[in-house]
Order: structure tokens, then C-alpha cells, then sequence
């Protein structure tokens, strides 16, 4: 699996390979299990069948790092339509997105007027808006992005990654904002001085993460997905939420379409 997560990592960051991995037969074999499909139609049709399950989802289209501003407005376009497509389905699902895909690279403040268009109609509409966290050179302005956004809409939360040394201070310095976060892993590839090299040590920073959010959580009502695979390490989570006193559906988790599956609907 090493050479697989290697090849996904560096196709994110390569235009020239993204735009044509899809067209490759092998490629789309191997991720036909994870996505339920090309359009809004084919993940509108997979979020109602999880729904019948009591399992909601959170949308988001593939792509980082654009090049025109157009192609951000079309983006932003298109997570508008989804809005609208959940609220007129009732469908239960949020949407999540990246700054590079509305022109992060291109013009910050142009960013910030398509986010912030689309962060009222979630809010017209009673949704979320969640921010993907990027590799670790987008770190701070992502970070002072959702600062400013926070201040504005409450309907907006922030995906940060437990492999960086950084992410505990990020985390107390959220705080104020009363956040919503996303803990996960993280997934790109990051030098030994700025992020923990082992997966052991990556997971051992995400429980003493955990735990901190669930104290914040507990203590001040704090809305957090815990975004992971690791069934162990969500147990080792539960087990806590659970001597805190919190109630089962105090503790959100959050997985990719396809995998664990069966977890997925205890």
C-alpha cells in the first residue's frame, strides 16, 4: 500500500497527471470504491442510501490548487447547486472544501468573497461548511482564513491534522473562537522538523488531541469530528467520551465513502 498512497499523494500536487489519472482505466478501478460517482446525481443517490442507515455525509469535489480565477467561480458555483440540491432532497449531508480550489494561490481576498458567499446560503440554508486543511505551506493562512471566517459564520468548521508538532497550539489558540473541528491524521508528505515521522507517534498525538477537544467538548460544548479509520484509536476515544459522561452521540467520527463500511452503520 505504500507505493499506492505515495502515487495518490503526488498526483494531488501534479495538474498534468490529475487531469488524466481519471481516464485511466486501472485508476478509476481502484477508486470506483471510494467515490460514489463523477456528478452531484451519483453522491446525492449514495448520501440518501447511507441515510436510510442514519449516516450522514459530508460532499466535497476533488481538486486543489487551480489556476484561473474562473475556475474558482465555477467551483464555488458548484458548491452552491449542492447546497441547494440537499436542502430541496432533504438530504442529510454538509460540504467540505479547499482554499486552493477557490483561488487560495490566486487572490486570498477573491477566496474570501466566494467563501463567504458560500458560507450565507449554507447558513440561509441551515448547513455546514467545513475547511480541508492542506499540506503544511497553507497551514497558517488556512488557520487566519477561518479565524476571520469563525468571527462571521458560526456555520463553518476547520480541519486540522495531528501528524504536525504544531496543531496543539493551533488548537489553544482556536479556542476563543468556540470552533469546529475536524481532527485528522493528516495525509501529505511533510519533513521530520515539522511533523512526527512515525505512525505510532502520529497516533499518540491524535489521542492526546482527542482528548483535549473532548474536554472542550464536555466542558464548553465545542462541536468535533474525529476523522479516521482506526477503529482501535476510535474505541480508545469512546472509552474516554464515555468516563467523561458523555452520551454515544456526543462523539462524531467521520470516514471515507467505502471504507469500513459495517463500522459505519454500528
Amino acid at each position: 500500500m505504500h507505493w499506492m498512497r505515495t502515487f495518490l499523494l503526488w498526483a494531488s500536487e501534479n495538474s498534468w497527471l490529475r487531469e488524466r489519472a481519471t481516464k485511466w482505466s486501472f485508476v478509476r478501478r481502484a477508486v470506483r470504491r471510494f467515490m460514489p460517482g463523477e456528478t452531484v446525481d451519483d453522491a446525492i443517490r449514495a448520501a440518501k442510501a447511507l441515510q436510510e442507515k442514519g449516516i450522514a455525509t459530508v460532499f466535497t469535489e476533488l481538486g486543489e490548487n487551480i489556476t484561473h480565477l474562473s475556475e474558482a467561480e465555477a467551483v464555488a458555483d458548484h458548491y452552491s447547486t449542492v447546497l441547494e440540491r440537499l436542502a430541496a432532497e432533504k438530504v442529510d449531508g454538509e460540504i467540505s472544501l479547499k482554499l486552493t480550489h477557490l483561488g487560495l494561490d490566486l487572490s486570498p481576498e477573491k477566496t474570501y468573497a466566494l467563501f463567504r458567499a458560500i458560507a450565507q446560503k449554507a447558513h440561509r440554508l441551515n448547513n455546514f461548511v467545513w475547511i480541508d486543511m492542506e499540506s503544511s505551506a497553507y497551514t497558517d493562512v488556512t488557520i487566519e482564513f477561518y479565524e476571520r471566517a469563525r468571527k462571521e459564520f458560526a456555520n463553518t468548521g476547520l480541519c486540522v491534522q495531528a501528524y504536525l508538532y504544531r496543531t496543539e497550539e493551533d488548537i489553544r489558540r482556536l479556542m476563543p473562537l468556540s470552533p469546529a473541528i475536524r481532527l485528522v491524521k493528516g495525509a501529505y508528505r511533510e519533513p521530520k522538523e515539522i511533523a512526527f515521522p512515525g505512525k505510532k507517534e502520529v497516533d499518540e498525538n491524535y489521542y492526546r488531541l482527542a482528548l483535549r477537544l473532548l474536554q472542550a467538548t464536555r466542558e464548553n460544548g465545542i462541536r468535533v469530528a474525529y476523522a479516521t479509520h482506526d477503529m482501535g484509536l476510535i474505541g480508545r476515544i469512546r472509552e474516554q467520551a464515555e468516563q467523561m459522561g458523555m452520551a454515544p452521540n456526543d462523539l462524531e467520527v467521520q470516514m471515507l465513502y467505502g471504507i469500513r463500511t459495517r463500522e459505519q452503520v454500528r
